[in-house]
């Protein structure tokens, strides 16, 4: 049976022996009570690491951003946010459906930043006509792009001039971080200078790091402590969930600097389809590739890569995702696929692939 080379998202991996058995061996208590002595560990340690007061382990990222934006803002209050962005266009829409907190999206460039003349023009003068301007939410990485250093700089610098707190979708953080080391830094050292320019951050262990579940929201502890009541509210509370902390924190402590490794796939992958005839590659910075394929021919192409045993996605151009469970045998066999496709007549290929997945 072919190997399926499994490229949607770096969600779908599978936990590594060494993880199960840290899973298994963790110590154990009742979270909702505050003593499940692993979750409490990991939360002291990711805060210590990423220079936080306090952190909260949370079952997913949609909820940590969320308890976030809450934490952060009352009822009738408004964050500023990409139109593209993950916490406006892919969560549901909690913030405001939850929370009676406004979204004010702005228009991103290609690498995922808003302009900061846009930022500065949408806060709102303090006048009841408007929604009161509390938050800025950024994105890092954002679609595979890490945002620059002098940009993170220059919209928290703009957000606390204005009075605005800044949060940071860290989803990826730590492919940000792997990915803009600067003088020989550890990819601990850059996500911390990174998390520098926040007020919060949400983390997640179950992307990049192969953790199966479970994001960390990293602040102050008067915001972890607000962040804490909303997580109830939103049935965030669990009871053993030091197994999957202990996996979470077997993840940063073995996981971390190997995603240089899928950052070299993903140059692979995107150095393997250049001169490809019908196809554009748009991003291989960290560890997502976009492809653009000409002549409306995607739907074609994913389902003549699935027939192969290669799943990618198709929502906004074809996307391919490098991560713990693919190897460079996998890559070069989803090349191959792909070239295979190209050299045939437009004709011969598989039926279309269903359209509309979420991206994630």
């Amino acid at each position: 049976m072919t190997k399926i080379v499994d490229l949607r998202s770096d969600t779908v991996t599978q936990p590594t022996a060494a993880m199960r058995a840290a899973m298994m061996a963790a110590p154990l208590g009742d979270d909702v009570f505050g003593d499940d002595p692993t979750v409490n560990a990991l939360q002291e340690k990711l805060a210590a690491l990423l220079g936080f007061e306090a952190a909260l382990f949370m079952p997913t990222g949609t909820q940590s951003n969320l308890c976030a934006i809450l934490a952060h803002c009352g009822r009738g209050d408004e964050y500023i946010v990409g139109q593209l962005a993950h916490t406006y266009r892919y969560e549901g829409g909690g913030a405001a459906v939850l929370g009676s907190v406004q979204p004010q999206p702005l228009v991103q460039d290609a690498s995922g930043q808003m302009a900061l003349a846009d930022i500065a023009a949408a806060i709102k003068p303090d006048d009841c006509h408007f929604a009161r301007t509390r938050l800025l939410c950024l994105e890092n990485t954002w679609n595979g792009h890490p945002m620059p250093a002098s940009y993170l700089q220059q919209a928290s610098a703009l957000a606390r001039e204005k009075g605005l707190a800044v949060h940071l979708d860290g989803a990826r953080l730590f492919n940000a971080a792997v990915a803009s080391r600067q003088d020989g830094e550890s990819a601990l050292a850059s996500a911390k200078r990174i998390a520098g320019h926040f007020d919060s951050v949400s983390v997640c262990f179950s992307k990049g790091l192969g953790a199966p579940v479970g994001s960390m929201l990293c602040g102050s502890k008067e915001l972890i402590a607000r962040a804490l009541r909303i997580r109830k509210m939103a049935g965030g509370g669990m009871r053993q969930v030091g197994l999957l902390a202990a996996a979470a924190n077997h993840a940063l402590d073995h996981h971390l600097e190997r995603l240089a490794d899928d950052h070299a796939l993903a140059q692979r992958l995107a150095q393997g389809l250049q001169g490809v005839n019908g196809l554009t590659v748009r991003s291989a910075q960290t560890n997502i590739v976009f492809v653009d394929v000409a002549d409306g021919r995607g739907p074609d192409l994913l389902a003549h890569l699935k027939a192969r045993g290669v799943l990618a996605t198709g929502l906004i151009g074809l996307r391919f995702v490098t991560h713990l469970d693919v190897d460079a045998a996998g890559i070069d066999h989803a090349l191959a696929c792909i070239r295979t496709f190209f050299d045939q007549p437009a004709t011969a290929v598989a039926a279309p692939a269903a359209r509309g997945a979420a991206v994630y």
